[in-house]
Parts: C-alpha cells; sequence; structure tokens
C-alpha cells in the first residue's frame, strides 16, 4: 500500500512516534524519549526543539495539535506539566493522540490520579515503565491504559520477586 502526497510517495510504516517528553511549566525537560535518532542526534538540538515546541504551545489549556519544526505534535497540560507526542508531518493525528491519552491515563492510575511534577518525579521508575509499554523504538504497542497498567504491575511485581529471591540466594 502506497500513500501519495504531492510529488513524492510515502511509504507507511510501523515507525508512528518519533518522539515523547513531558517538560514542567516552565520548560525544563523531566522525561524524554526520542525514537528517531537522526531527527535530533544531540542533546542540545534535541533541547532546542523542545524549548521551541514548548514556547508554541504552553499557553493552550486543552488538548492540541501542533506543527512545529516539520513535525506533528499532539499535546496536554496538566497542573504544571506538558504531555508531547510527536510524529512525523504525515503522521495521524488520531494514532498520536490515542498515544498521548494512554500515557495520561496510565499515569493517572499510577500516580493515583496525582499528575504533577513533584509525584511524576518521585515514581519515575514507573513513568518510564509505562512509556516503555506503550512505545517501542516508534512502534505504538498499546493504547489502552488498563493493558498498559496490567504490564507495567506485572513487570514491578517480576523485579521485585527477582530481588527478593536474588537477596534470599545470597544469604
Amino acid at each position: 500500500m502506497e500513500i501519495t502526497e504531492g510529488t513524492g510517495t510515502i511509504e507507511p510504516s510501523l515507525y508512528t512516534v518519533k518522539a515523547v517528553f513531558i517538560l514542567d511549566n516552565d520548560g525544563n525537560r523531566l522525561l524524554s524519549k526520542y525514537y528517531d535518532k537522526e531527527l535530533y542526534p544531540s542533546m542540545k538540538e534535541q533541547k532546542n526543539f523542545e524549548k521551541n515546541v514548548f514556547n508554541k504551545t504552553h499557553k493552550a489549556d486543552t488538548d492540541e495539535i501542533a506543527f512545529v519544526e516539520g513535525m506533528t505534535i499532539v499535546y496536554k497540560c496538566s497542573i504544571d506539566l506538558f504531555f508531547y507526542v510527536v510524529g512525523s508531518a504525515q503522521e495521524n493525528e488520531l494514532m498520536l493522540m490515542a498515544v498521548l491519552n494512554c500515557l495520561f491515563e496510565s499515569l493517572g492510575q499510577i500516580l493515583r490520579k496525582n499528575v504533577e511534577r513533584r509525584c511524576l518525579l518521585d515514581n519515575m521508575e514507573g513513568v518510564f515503565l509505562v512509556v516503555d509499554e506503550i512505545i517501542d523504538g516508534g512502534v505504538i504497542l498499546e493504547s489502552d491504559p488498563q493493558q498498559v497498567i496490567q504490564k507495567v504491575n506485572y513487570r514491578v511485581r517480576h523485579l521485585q520477586s527477582l530481588t527478593v529471591s536474588t537477596v534470599w540466594m545470597n544469604t
């Protein structure tokens, strides 16, 4: 299947998400994962992109879609946090929004509806687990928050049992 747009042909890809990042209300990075290493290869380029995105989006009060530097960006704000999911200019906004909503709702459950900066920072391991359950290398794995929570809880229990058994074996 080919999608023709303008003068070129774009091949559909499973690699839907280019990046995910969470910024505080000052635009400071709390979490970021870039899946397309060629897009912004250096930390400086990533932070410049995030600053540019934040400057164009931080005044919004609701879920929005933006186009910055040729990227499609969906975002959501909550108390003192901004959540961003980035895709290519040709990416389906509904797919990106499904990822964003799944991320936000999953974190809401993990953080017990307390989705704010301090709580997020206190639970970063869980936040990274949630992101990894939703997206792997830019491929969307899951968009149902209940499934994400189940998988994260399983991984946490599994890691805890490994830790307990490791301690038991070493004593």
